[in-house]
């Protein structure tokens, strides 16, 4: 039984709790989608600002995470007028640009903290970097707390898995945090570049992931942990 397969238990609740799932899946898709613009913005804001890759890499990792949010609520949306499971080609496209561009962003990371660390480049700051890691964890904890509550209470394999791909975000922000106050502390300009390159890794597994998932053969177990499974299941 493959990913989107999965999601038909959804639909086997009573037409009322199937409303209320659509709701709630849908806000927390929309909540998502804009908080990864906000986190996005201020992120290549301060990263330009500070010189810091670390911290500019992780806002170009919440701007594709964006384009993913929007497939992801085009599916719950037209899950909702039609019950349909599959794919549509909005939400293969979707994918298919969201891993084009991690795997862009994850090259780009890599070559740009290796010249940084060849040069001996170095922040201004990691102050912002620092910040935006301590809010992106709590938020990213909260919506995890709540698309778990949500989709174990409505029996939903589809938002338990974007909990977990919500987790790994979450991981991404623990790096940029572990940077950031490694180079507060030391002043070692390399710990910014190192902290870009494990958010490189990360954005290279997500890549690999939203391919994977555009041939609906992947359940969502959380950067790189997705394991492959047996579509005639």
């Amino acid at each position: 039984m493959d990913y989107y397969r999965k999601m038909e238990l959804t639909f086997m609740q009573p037409v009322q709790d199937r409303s209320r799932f659509y709701k709630w899946a849908s806000a927390l898709a929309l909540i998502t989608i804009f908080y990864n613009i906000a986190e996005g913005c201020v992120s290549v804001f301060f990263g330009l600002q500070d010189e810091t890759v670390a911290l500019f890499g992780f806002g170009l990792d919440s701007f594709v995470e964006v384009v993913s949010g929007i497939g992801i609520w085009h599916m719950i949306r037209r899950m909702r007028q039609s019950d349909a499971v599959n794919h549509d080609r909005f939400e293969k496209r979707a994918l298919q640009i969201t891993g084009g561009a991690f795997y862009v962003l994850a090259a780009g990371l890599v070559i740009t903290s290796a010249l940084n660390i060849y040069r001996g480049s170095r922040p201004e700051t990691t102050f912002w970097g620092i910040v935006v890691a301590v809010i992106s964890i709590l938020s990213m904890w909260a919506l995890i707390h709540y698309k778990m509550k949500i989709g174990k209470q409505y029996a939903s394999q589809a938002l338990i898995a974007d909990a977990n791909c919500s987790r790994a975000c979450m991981y991404l922000s623990v790096i940029l945090l572990a940077s950031s106050i490694g180079y507060a502390v030391t002043g070692i300009g390399a710990i910014d570049s190192i902290g870009a390159i494990g958010i490189a890794v990360f954005s290279f597994r997500e890549g690999k992931e939203a391919f994977e998932k555009s041939k609906g053969n992947l359940v969502c177990s959380c950067q790189g942990k997705c394991s492959q499974v047996n579509k005639s299941a």
